[in-house]
């Protein structure tokens, strides 16, 4: 519906695309690696028909922005969110996160704060930090990254297969919570995202976010998925929450780690009753 200009490489602008639909208190769903915008299409319309506005953008190199060869730290994402935030002038925002955009989000409330923010939400996280430690055993090293990376570059759309095959746990959700048409779907739009882009990412998941974590002053959700195999439970969510222990943790059982496609009622219900305790329940619902 419209883009935000976030920068220039060479003789060309960075573009990112944006949807902006109802009225209400905002809404900003911020996506996951390789996917874009498209992936909230299970929560759009509950979303909508809450009574809320609904704002999703494509993170540079993916979905319909700009491609470019540059930006694919977490400074320069968090900015970019800064971007949209600022162009469309939000106030008291719920910025809710999802994978990769969590880092998004935790990282620009580490840069920039939270005076945009009413809350924040947080789902299969990357913080406090995805790297292998003592803390965390089943954590990536640097040796994984590059292996992700190695096989991006050798057949990227064959390494895609086996991601969307993690991304939903499909032996187990099969026919039952997912259909092929939307595994399909999923990977036609990794297929369709900046090849560059889709390697240059993986780096960002040996970032700590742990002095980020301390800005975070707004009511959070944190929300994670019991059989994650991208981002395991015992790592990412649990250590999160207790990195935010007045944060509200919820644990999807059974959850992969893309649950709001396989477990699109029981995010939307968590997410709405969020909502409505930190936004309100908007007049006008469709």
């Amino acid at each position: 519906m419209g883009t935000v200009t976030v920068g220039q490489e060479n003789t060309t602008p960075i573009d990112l695309y944006y949807e902006d639909h109802g009225s209400g208190p905002a809404v900003v769903l911020l996506a996951g690696w390789p996917l874009d915008g498209r992936s909230w299409e299970p929560q759009l319309h509950p979303l909508l028909a809450a009574g809320y506005r609904v704002i999703t953008y494509d993170r540079r190199g993916f979905g319909r922005s700009s491609r470019p060869t540059v930006g694919y730290d977490f400074d320069s994402l968090a900015a970019d969110l800064d971007a949209v935030l600022t162009e469309l002038d939000l106030r008291d925002a719920v910025v809710v996160g999802f994978s990769l955009g969590t880092g998004e989000l935790i990282r620009y409330v580490g840069r920039h704060g939270t005076d945009r923010l009413r809350a924040a939400v947080i789902i299969e996280s990357l913080a406090p930090s995805f790297a292998k430690s003592d803390d965390n055993p089943t954590g990536v090293d640097a040796a994984g990254v590059a292996g992700v990376q190695d096989a991006i570059l050798a057949d990227r759309y064959a390494w895609l297969t086996g991601l969307v095959n993690d991304l939903l746990n499909l032996d187990e959700n099969r026919g039952t919570r997912v259909s092929d048409d939307t595994a399909r779907a999923l990977w036609n739009a990794g297929a369709e995202a900046g090849g560059y882009a889709t390697w240059a990412c993986p780096p960002g998941w040996l970032e700590d976010f742990s002095s980020d974590i301390k800005s975070i002053d707004v009511p959070t959700l944190i929300v994670h998925g019991t059989a994650d195999r991208i981002l395991p439970i015992e790592g990412q969510g649990r250590r999160l929450h207790a990195a935010l222990p007045d944060a509200r943790y919820v644990e999807i059982d059974g959850g992969p780690h893309l649950l709001g496609v396989t477990h699109a009622a029981e995010l939307t219900r968590e997410l709405l009753g969020f909502l409505s305790e930190v936004a309100g329940t908007p007049d006008g619902g469709r």
